[in-house]
């Protein structure tokens, strides 16, 4: 018999599910011709999903005997998921049509990856965590070598696959050891089996599960495959992987970390100080050398992942919003970044990459040059942009946990960072002129930067919404 009230808590699965469906058809028959109109739709598919959240949150916490949680934390990523999808979508015609690779598969693909996201942020059991996983995974790899005909995409999507299916198996061994040592795959037994004490399987286990979780956070040592794929995959494809996966890489370790391994929190404790520390000092020094633009991108999101990591070390309500806070404000900086990049074009149209190439962008285009400052100066934590007061939670939430070392280190290391993202600034408006770009950006990339960037200069208008809204979403793990 199906149950009613859990169809009614996975209604924007079900809806991204029968839209990608459609549209999957509507490429096929249409072809290519139909790009823009399944682009579009696309959109509205994820409008339509984001309106149903309303719907899921009302249903209550659990469906399906609690293989899903319909909570205002899954909520809160959720939203978040597709507003980046739907980004990623609108800024992809232009560059795609450049490179004669315009298809109308790019869409499809972008929800059902968001499906999987969808059921990451919502996994109450580790066969639900595994499945959505799988299927935003199975998805990304497609879209990463998308330009068939680009060898540097072709490289990237056979590295993100082989590399992946790495961490996949590394995920999976960690949820056979904790399912053998506990007896129960849910997050509920789990927590339930470790509160009268975490043993050496159980803490193997969460370490094998925690490694596979970093992979997809791109958080160092687990980093490895970040720099190349974010350079050889079509600059929209980067932009959606710097965005949707990592809020739900990261929405699925906090609540992983909250719901199924509480009991454990002085062991896993341990283990995400490190990965955020690593990550911040490696992603701020790796990047200093970069002359590619999606690169230093690359470095620069695992280094943003290591501040957002700090909240989740805090192991309380306040630091867990904190972290959820942090990846909200990092969508807006990524997709605004992104959208900068994308209007990185020669006078022919063709596009660029390298950070020379910026040189006396401030010259020819003012506006342009304004954007990519604030979105750097908000990256570098430069008050009073946005960028800052995510930083400022996370630390925050740090002391309040007695965490005031970590605190101090990332402070500290936020320097180091603030060094690569200052020379693309001084590139930009102190050094000798390049050649020049092409004298006009696409409507879109301009629409979607202005608003990212209105955000970032006006954040702080926002903050009561945010807070409250992380908040809520944190208070439901606890």
């Amino acid at each position: 018999m199906i149950d009613h009230a859990s169809l009614l808590a996975v209604l924007p699965e079900l809806i991204l599910t029968v839209g990608g469906l459609a549209l999957m058809l509507v490429a096929a028959f249409g072809g290519d011709r139909m790009t823009q109109v399944v682009n579009w739709l696309s959109v509205l598919t994820l409008a339509m999903a984001g309106a149903a959240l309303a719907c899921s949150l009302a249903h209550g916490p659990d469906a399906f005997d609690g293989l899903v949680r319909a909570d205002a934390f899954s909520v809160y990523a959720k939203a978040l998921i597709y507003a980046a999808a739907a980004a990623a979508i609108l800024l992809a015609p232009r560059y795609f049509l450049a490179g004669g690779a315009l298809r109308a598969e790019y869409p499809v693909l972008i929800l059902f990856s968001s499906i999987g996201m969808g059921m990451m942020v919502s996994a109450g059991d580790l066969l639900t965590l595994y499945v959505g996983l799988e299927m935003q995974s199975l998805a990304a790899y497609v879209l990463a070598s998308f330009m068939r005909q680009d060898e540097r995409s072709s490289e990237a999507g056979l590295k993100y696959f082989v590399l992946g299916s790495l961490a996949s198996g590394i995920l999976l061994y960690g949820t056979a050891l904790l399912y053998g040592f506990t007896g129960t795959t849910s997050f509920d037994g789990i927590a339930v089996a470790m509160s009268d004490g975490v043993g050496k399987g159980e803490l193997f286990g969460m370490v094998f599960l925690l490694a596979g979780l970093a992979f997809k956070m791109s958080a160092v040592p687990f980093h490895m495959w970040t720099p190349d794929v974010y350079e050889g995959a079509p600059t929209p494809v980067t932009a959606f992987f710097g965005s949707a996966p990592k809020v739900a890489a990261m929405g699925l370790t906090v609540r992983v970390a909250i719901e199924a391994l509480g009991p454990a929190g002085l062991d896993w404790q341990q283990i995400v100080i490190f990965v955020a520390l690593a990550s911040i000092v490696f992603g701020a020094v790796a990047a200093i050398g970069q002359t590619n633009i999606k690169r230093l991108m690359a470095y620069s999101s695992i280094n943003n992942v290591g501040f957002a990591l700090i909240g989740l070390a805090a192991g309380t309500p306040a630091g867990a919003a904190a972290t959820m806070s942090y990846m909200a404000i990092y969508v807006v900086m990524t997709i605004g970044g992104f959208a900068c990049i994308l209007q990185m074009r020669d006078a022919d149209g063709n596009p660029v990459e390298s950070i020379a190439s910026l040189a006396g962008l401030s010259q020819s285009r003012k506006g342009l040059a304004a954007a990519f400052a604030i979105f750097m100066f908000s990256m570098a934590g430069i008050p009073p942009l946005f960028g800052f007061w995510a930083k400022f939670l996370v630390f925050d939430a740090a002391v309040a946990a007695n965490l005031t070392a970590l605190a101090a280190f990332g402070i500290a290391a936020s320097v180091i960072g603030a060094y690569y993202y200052l020379k693309i600034i001084k590139t930009i408006y102190f050094d000798e002129p390049a050649a020049a770009y092409e004298a006009k950006g696409g409507a879109v990339e301009n629409v979607i930067m202005a608003a990212c960037a209105a955000v970032i200069v006006f954040g702080y208008l926002l903050n009561p919404v945010l807070d409250r809204a992380s908040a809520a979403a944190a208070a439901s793990l606890f």
